[in-house]
């Protein structure tokens, strides 16, 4: 996506092993479905550099061909849409401006408003396996974030991050609005691992998902899957199965498993 100048319009399109029995097995789905999508990107002519992510970075033109080639790749590696969900990071602060998102909806530029955001993610939702959105709109449309999350909550996750920047203050505001049902949380963000663990307490106290995640600008330190695990969070978005300081989360994670 975004994260490595690929033209589309969200940041990350993220690969979610749903149904397996443990870590391992999820995590060997995503790592065969990852190399799948690489060949066939370079079959169809597309670049399979990797952005700062590991994400590949292809020239698409529309993000529904991101999703469309995500759904071949899980197929042809011998999975099903059942098996492997797809997630979202839309980060549509990075589009919005002046109160109107620029972006391409099935590859056509569009002006829109919070209203035809909506419409559109309904349309992936039933096109695509899609289970979880993040930062759906920008980052100050609180009514855009709540009334989307009523009509749409039951049936995906919706997540903040730009929206709450792992700030209790943000989060006790997104819960009074009802604004989300997920919390994206990364430490460096905070600053400190106390006030980390009071927005992951905050997070699911009100029966919300925590979910741990990586930075853009990462090293290879692994103590957010010590932290994704001892606090029981429901997901950790640590990049894609390429680049050392995103594959060494998913290490650590398996040393975890394997010890518990």
């Amino acid at each position: 996506g975004k994260h490595a100048d690929s033209g589309l319009d969200f940041q990350e399109f993220m690969l979610i092993p749903h149904e397996f029995p443990n870590f391992k097995e999820r995590l060997r789905a995503g790592s065969e479905i990852f190399h799948t999508l690489q060949k066939i990107l370079h079959a169809e002519g597309f670049s399979t550099g990797v952005g700062d992510e590991g994400g590949f970075a292809p020239q698409l033109g529309a993000n529904e061909k991101a999703l469309d080639m995500i759904v071949r790749a899980i197929q042809e590696a011998g999975y099903t849409t059942e098996q492997v969900k797809i997630g979202l990071d839309v980060a549509a602060s990075s589009f919005f401006k002046d109160g109107v998102y620029t972006c391409k909806i099935n590859g056509v530029d569009t002006k829109a408003d919070n209203a035809r955001l909506i419409e559109w993610y309904e349309e992936l939702i039933k096109k695509y396996p899609i289970i979880s959105i993040e930062d759906p709109f920008a980052e100050d449309e609180w009514d855009a974030f709540a009334q989307f999350t009523k009509q749409a909550g039951s049936r995906i996750t919706i997540v903040g991050d730009d929206l709450l920047v792992t700030n209790v203050a943000r989060i006790k505001q997104a819960i009074e609005k009802n604004a989300v049902n997920a919390v994206l949380i990364k430490i460096n963000q905070i600053g400190t691992i106390s006030e980390t663990i009071d927005a992951i307490s905050m997070t699911q106290s009100h029966g919300w998902k925590a979910i741990v995640s990586h930075r853009s600008g990462e090293t290879a330190d692994t103590s957010i899957a010590d932290l994704a695990v001892g606090t029981g969070s429901v997901m950790i978005k640590s990049g894609s199965l390429s680049r050392s300081e995103r594959v060494s989360k998913y290490d650590r994670l398996l040393e975890i498993e394997e010890d518990l």
